[in-house]
Parts: structure tokens; sequence; C-alpha cells
């Protein structure tokens, strides 16, 4: 079964949203993941694209991947679901964003049932999970056909940072090594910001984490 994946750079950081749509046994489904800025916007694509939304997923809890959460909520009944070591960084969604004196957003509804090896149904298929740390203690990694969806653990000739709390550079070094460069060379990477890339390439040539 085709999933159709839709890549959408919103607010002034230009994050990521990402949604995924396919045709489902009870008709044609979406996922978003990382709601971010712009939530109207994403709405609207949704229901442009005649789906159900199904799920609200996080690559991880920087506020630039959930602020936008809690306006999609009030559309759609669904919990932001993530990882339980990111719950201390989502409780500070609205000092982080003072901090960078940005719009303080409302507070989003969250569930942090994602773990290591776990997987989310989804248009009568699975979405496998995987635990990445390094960036943030709780980022995750989601794989379907042909794509790993990796938040901001990598990206096309480049890493997260790791200078925020709970960031560490082994840590992500070790994630990177050993759950994303482990996949086919032809995988798609789409990251939290920038354009896509694939496994083989950073591989290769990322300056910061290769071979």
């Amino acid at each position: 079964m085709q999933i159709k994946v839709t890549v959408v750079p919103v607010g002034p950081l230009q994050m990521n949203s990402i949604i995924l749509s396919a045709e489902g046994p009870d008709g044609p489904e979406a996922i978003l993941i990382d709601p971010g800025s712009e939530p109207e916007r994403l709405l609207q694509l949704i229901e442009e694209s005649g789906c159900r939304l199904t799920a609200l997923l996080a690559t991880h809890g920087h506020f630039d991947h959930v602020e936008g959460a809690a306006e999609i909520q009030k559309v759609h009944n669904l919990p932001l679901r993530c990882h339980v070591a990111d719950q201390p960084i989502i409780e500070i969604m609205q000092q982080a964003q003072n901090s960078y004196g940005l719009p303080v957003t409302e507070f989003p509804e969250f569930k942090t049932d994602l773990v290591d090896g776990g997987s989310i149904s989804f248009a009568g298929m699975e979405i496998s999970v995987t635990h990445v740390p390094g960036h943030s203690p709780g980022q995750l990694m989601f794989r379907i056909p042909d794509y790993a969806i990796v938040g901001d653990c990598l990206f096309a000739g480049s890493i997260g940072r790791t200078d925020l709390p709970g960031g560490d550079f082994a840590t992500l070094e070790k994630s990177i090594r050993e759950q994303i460069y482990v996949l086919d060379d032809d995988t798609i990477v789409v990251s939290g910001h920038g354009p896509d890339t694939t496994v083989g390439r950073e591989r290769s040539s990322n300056p910061f984490v290769r071979d």
C-alpha cells in the first residue's frame, strides 16, 4: 500500500511538519507528525486531502515541533503522542517560546505512550518507532517503507544540536550510527528542518558523522 509523504515547512524556524496519508480499509487516513506553527494551514491541508486524521505524533518535544498541537486538537480530538523522556521539554514549551521572543501558544494535551520498538497502526499497516536520543532525550524515528522520519537527529549535511538541555553528542552519534546508518542506502531521510536526504549520502559525506 502506498503512503504519501507531504513535508510542510512552517513557522519562523521552517520546521518540517509531515503529513502521512494512505487509503486504509476504512477509507483515507492521515497522520500528522510534528504539528508546529501554522496549525490553520496544516488543518486546511488535511481537510483538502479528504483524509480522516487518526494520530498526532511528535518526533521530540522542542516547542517548534509541538506548538500547534493544541489548535489541531480543537478540531481533532487526539492527544499528541511522544516519548516519556521528552515530557519535561514539552512542559516548558511556553517558557522556551518566551525565551526566543516568539508568541506563546496554548499548551497541548499529550500522551507519553511511544516506546522504542513499538509501532503505530495506520491505514491497515504499522509505522515502526525507534528511540534515537542525543538531540533530545526522547527523540524518535518513525519508519515507513522507503522513508525514515528522523526529526532533528540528522539533517542533509548536518546533525541536530546537542547543546540544548538533555542533548549529548556521543549519544546522538551512537543513535545515528546504530539506528539510521544501518538502513538501506536509498532510504529517504526526512528531517525536522531542511531538505530530504538519503542514508547513503549522509553515511558517506556527512561532516559530523560518517564512515
